[in-house]
């Protein structure tokens, strides 16, 4: 990992106070280190870390990035109800699904109007709105 990656990395984990073990550095280089924001799934950013010299388990996969999001590091967004892609753009956005190949990526946010929300039930709040618009070609 080069000079610029490991202060990018241990910066991000030092943000949210985890503590950089092996496994969350590894990761961690896999989501940020070049900068970019990515939108992952658990399994594809286990298939990077096999492709890399530090491979991690997909357990540990699943849990570091619980950590991560539980850290404010990553946002879940979660399309169908059982797939859960890891998203390292943690402000409100919507995003786009490509339904051919099972990506997310940003759409942009200028262009979204959402002119009013339904009233919260009786005792509860909203806590927040995610925004996934379906694409498919014609």
């Amino acid at each position: 990992m080069d000079t610029d990656t490991q202060t990018r990395v241990t910066d991000w984990l030092a943000k949210a106070d985890l503590r950089p073990t092996r496994q969350r550095l590894a990761l961690a280089s896999l989501l940020v280190g070049d900068g970019q924001n990515r939108h992952v799934t658990a399994e594809s950013l286990h298939a990077a870390s096999q492709s890399s010299d530090d491979a991690v388990s997909l357990a540990t996969v699943y849990n570091t990035l619980r950590a991560f999001c539980d850290a404010g590091l990553v946002r879940e967004v979660t399309v169908d109800g059982s797939k859960s892609y890891f998203d390292t753009r943690v402000d409100d956005h919507p995003h786009f699904y490509w339904e051919e190949d099972a990506r997310l990526t940003d759409a942009p946010a200028d262009q979204l109007e959402i002119l009013r929300l339904p009233d919260a039930p009786e005792g509860t709040e909203i806590a927040k709105v995610d925004v996934v618009i379906r694409l498919r070609k014609r």
